[in-house]
């Protein structure tokens, strides 16, 4: 057997190919390098589908989040991976990010500031530009819906207090939290987003919305204003 034939997915033991081994042994026993050649089905001449996803994998540190965040166009130039089979890797994460939406409660009632980091999470995570969301909150605290504001570039986005509170109006809520994003995991307030939060601060204590927080979001942590005293 040739070196190149011996990269090829059909030269292993059946157990060993994914397909198969998914068959054989259920899915829990594939690696994530496994699962994915799944998806891209095929490699190239030289290489097998696994080696490709391999290749994928060690590019982000084998960290899934990380490839979340990998669009279509930086998939795409990974040898062996065409636009096709970058779409089904982006269209797989997005299902898995949307599952875990699901997988929370319907109403959460805000207790903390964690509860409103992963409430918005989901909303949030792998957004490599920044957006701007509210939590609108009925009278006992729980989430009546997560809104999306507005979404900008890299550094910036705006947040337009008529339209926050239109929302909030709409919606008949009794108080807001205020997220946005920061894609370069800075947790500190900007002079802006502290001009922000009082504007929209004053604005609720006139329409009797009190502003309970407001968050600073970043894939691995946060930063909220009420726990520091900035409010």
């Amino acid at each position: 057997m040739t070196y190149e034939s011996s990269r090829k997915i059909r030269s292993w033991a059946e157990e060993d190919r994914p397909r198969e081994k998914l068959m054989l042994k259920g899915r829990a026993a594939l690696s994530d390098a496994e699962l994915i050649a799944i998806l891209i089905g095929s490699g190239t001449r030289d290489l097998s589908a696994v080696d490709v996803a391999k290749g994928i994998l060690q590019s982000v540190g084998h960290n899934l989040n990380d490839l979340a965040r990998l669009s279509v166009k930086d998939l795409s130039k990974f040898k062996g991976i065409g636009q096709a089979k970058a779409i089904s890797i982006v269209a797989a994460l997005e299902l898995g990010r949307r599952r875990k939406e699901q997988d929370r409660p319907l109403r959460l009632r805000i207790t903390s500031s964690r509860d409103a980091y992963e409430e918005i999470k989901p909303h949030l995570l792998d957004k490599q530009h920044e957006e701007f969301w509210i939590l609108l909150l009925n009278r006992a605290n729980e989430v009546i819906r997560p809104v999306q504001i507005s979404s900008g570039g890299v550094s910036g986005t705006v947040a337009d207090p008529k339209l926050i509170f239109k929302h909030a109006l709409e919606q008949l809520a009794s108080a807001l939290i205020l997220v946005h994003n920061h894609p370069s995991g800075n947790l500190a307030a900007s002079q802006a987003d502290r001009d922000l939060t009082k504007k929209l601060k004053e604005a609720g204590r006139l329409l009797d919305i009190p502003i309970l927080d407001h968050l600073i979001f970043t894939d691995q942590s946060y930063m909220s204003f009420a726990d520091q005293g900035i409010l």
